[in-house]
């Protein structure tokens, strides 16, 4: 079996930002199978600096036709329906870890990014869900939301005590 769009999209975008030189971390989705959520997605999500994005987007590259959609977001954004809470997109450079030669968001980063948003934007269930699933999937423990932005921390909490139940049988 081969490798989806999404995929073959991610190792053409990455190869582009590292030859322009422009940091960047994959968030979402595609971050959160990184570190061991595994779930569909149909696009791309990344943090770029403002500077980097703006160079990506005025390269050949940056405008080409895209085998998937990929969401260019700008470190220091804020996540969710864009009411300032403390929590934003990082700096690329601080936040990220290296996984098979692509960086990713780091497990600490994207939980607080995803509980961020779902707190802002309550229409945004499937940033909970995944908090939880990526919960089990590392086998985090309730100390974990110490280390956590303080506006996040009591969902972390209730999140975890959730992931703790077992699972629902599938869908």
């Amino acid at each position: 079996m081969g490798k989806s769009d999404v995929h073959i999209e991610l190792d053409r975008v990455v190869g582009e930002l590292d030859e322009l030189h422009i940091p960047y971390v994959i968030c979402g989705a595609l971050a959160a199978f990184a570190h061991g959520h595994r779930r569909a997605t149909t696009g791309i999500d990344l943090i770029l600096t403002a500077e980097g994005r703006q160079k990506f987007r005025a390269s050949t590259s940056g405008g080409r036709e895209r085998l998937v959609p990929i969401t260019a977001l700008v470190s220091g954004g804020i996540p969710g329906d864009g009411t300032p809470h403390g929590v934003v997109f990082p700096d690329p450079e601080e936040a990220s870890i290296e996984v098979a030669g692509k960086h990713y968001l780091t497990l600490a980063k994207l939980i607080e990014l995803k509980l961020a948003s779902g707190l802002s934007a309550p229409d945004r269930l499937q940033d909970h869900a995944d908090v939880i699933a990526l919960i089990r999937a590392n086998g985090l423990g309730e100390p974990f939301a110490d280390g956590l932005h303080a506006y996040v921390r009591p969902r972390y909490v209730e999140l975890w005590g959730y992931a703790q139940r077992p699972p629902g049988p599938p869908e």
